[in-house]
């Protein structure tokens, strides 16, 4: 998502994202804005978490990786923003680099952002390569698995989790489903 931000006058960072939005039960639902968006998820993607996060919830996002990847984000923020302003908490954002292989990981409180994690024991994105991601939300951190390995862990930086209501998707994959 950072190379789709624009700066605003005021320093202020800005997205172009439609609003889209997709759904399932068990999980944290994403909520499906059009009828299509099972068979067509769009990117780039934004979509409602009913509910917000709690622990115990996860977000799945099953997708593959392009044929010539650069990168891709996916990021959990507070509120949907607009579709030129980001909202001013983002309490995740992943992204994944394919040139130098790292996933960097890094949220932002109040409008200002925070020093990227980047170590990963492992770097699990094949280009055209189908992948299943799960993000669980614990009491103090995030757990990401990719593939049912677990790639790293996040600590919380955004504190009222049921805040955390909007999944963002964009980049080199393709999404097939969230969940």
């Amino acid at each position: 998502m950072a190379e789709t931000h624009r700066v605003a006058a005021q320093g202020r960072k800005r997205w172009v994202f439609p609003q889209r939005r997709a759904a399932d039960e068990n999980k944290a639902s994403v909520r499906s804005a059009d009828r299509d968006a099972e068979r067509n998820l769009a990117l780039p993607f934004r979509g409602h978490i009913a509910g917000g996060l709690r622990p115990g919830k996860k977000v799945v996002v099953v997708g593959v990786v392009d044929s010539r990847p650069d990168r891709f984000y996916v990021a959990l923020t507070c509120g949907c923003g607009t579709s030129r302003e980001p909202p001013p908490d983002v309490a995740l954002e992943l992204g994944v680099r394919f040139r130098d292989r790292q996933v960097l990981r890094r949220a932002c409180v109040s409008g200002s952002w925070g020093d990227a994690d980047r170590a990963v024991p492992f770097f699990p994105f094949i280009r055209d390569q189908p992948f299943k991601m799960d993000i669980h939300c614990e009491q103090g951190r995030f757990r990401v698995f990719v593939d049912g390995q677990q790639l790293c862990d996040f600590h919380h930086r955004v504190t009222s989790l049921s805040d955390i209501d909007t999944l963002w998707i964009k980049g080199s994959v393709t999404i097939t489903k969230l969940a």
